[in-house]
């Protein structure tokens, strides 16, 4: 009786136990005082050089968190290596950067901060800056003791970027009540999902982001892409150093793929069906046809959730 309890109190809805994705649910725990210190550092541009740039200059909150353009620009207009990733639900991901280099969002924020082609900063230059604003040393001295230090405003910025959780996918409200009604498409589409094996790398709450895989299994993707390859198209490679690990990339989430406008580490791709198309081919060696295509989509898009920063940011824009 106590373990039937137990299972009852761990998966009140059967429904959802029995399927490999799961509804996203807000992070609880978090401190209201650092996310909102963090939200003001992820729109300051004072954290690159020159003020030029900030976190929202790539990651658009208003465009689902990500950049509208297939590679972003940094200081000086740099053109960084790789597809902005989207920052809503990162923090579900098993680490972060398309190659795993970072193990939290915590440890992200150096990325960007210290990449020549991005922020070209200084950890002491940025404190440096940050404490001639005296509002906001005494900002920082009421949520933190040690006041404006690296691990501060990293610890800040992460809890802002921990708090990004997309909420209500007509999917997850499906998933939590099966009586709640879906089009046909996206049930259509969710079983073809599972069928033709996309579950397979993207599964779990974030629908992908909690694996890493090669980009290429059923063919070579780099040798059809007819562009040289870089460094960077070596994914994981550049961090283990393993050659198991080059051309393999963290899995992406789906959560939002439906709303970017440019798909994979390289940005090469601009709509979600030429993504789908491309995925199939090399990644389950499949030909997905049009009437399939169309469902896909439509399950794709009963993924995307809502988060308040979205419209927030276009009415401050407004």
């Amino acid at each position: 009786m106590r373990i039937w309890s137990l299972l009852l109190f761990a998966f009140p809805l059967l429904g959802i136990a029995n399927e490999p994705i799961l509804p996203l649910e807000p992070i609880t725990g978090l401190n209201a005082d650092k996310v909102s210190l963090g939200r003001a550092l992820f729109f300051d541009k004072r954290l690159s050089r020159g003020d030029q740039v900030s976190c929202a200059s790539c990651h658009q909150l208003p465009s689902h968190g990500a950049d509208v353009k297939p590679l972003s620009r940094g200081v000086n207009n740099a053109l960084g290596e790789l597809k902005t990733p989207t920052v809503y639900n990162a923090a579900l991901n098993i680490r972060q950067a398309w190659d795993g280099r970072a193990q939290s969002l915590y440890d992200q924020v150096d990325s960007p901060i210290l990449n020549p082609k991005e922020h070209d900063m200084t950890w002491p230059e940025v404190v440096a800056k940050l404490n001639q604003d005296k509002v906001l040393v005494a900002q920082f001295a009421k949520v933190y003791s040690r006041g404006i230090t690296p691990h501060t405003v990293k610890d800040a910025i992460a809890n802002f970027e921990e708090s990004l959780i997309t909420l209500n996918a007509p999917f997850d409200l499906w998933l939590k009540d099966s009586s709640v009604k879906l089009p046909e498409s996206v049930i259509a589409g969710y079983e073809l999902f599972k069928r033709y094996g996309c579950i397979s790398c993207h599964q779990g709450r974030n629908v992908g982001g909690n694996m890493f895989a090669r980009m290429g299994t059923f063919g070579d993707y780099f040798g059809d892409r007819n562009t040289p390859i870089k460094k960077a198209d070596f994914g994981r490679f550049n961090v283990t150093g393993n050659e198991q690990d080059r051309f393999v990339f963290k899995v992406p989430s789906l959560r939002l793929a439906s709303k970017q406008a440019y798909f994979f580490h390289d940005g090469s791709h601009t709509s979600l069906e030429s993504a789908i198309e491309a995925m199939a081919r090399y990644q389950l060696g499949r030909k997905i046809p049009d009437t399939d295509m169309q469902k896909l989509v439509a399950f794709i898009n009963s993924l995307a959730g809502h988060h308040h920063e979205m419209d927030l940011e276009r009415q401050n824009e407004e």
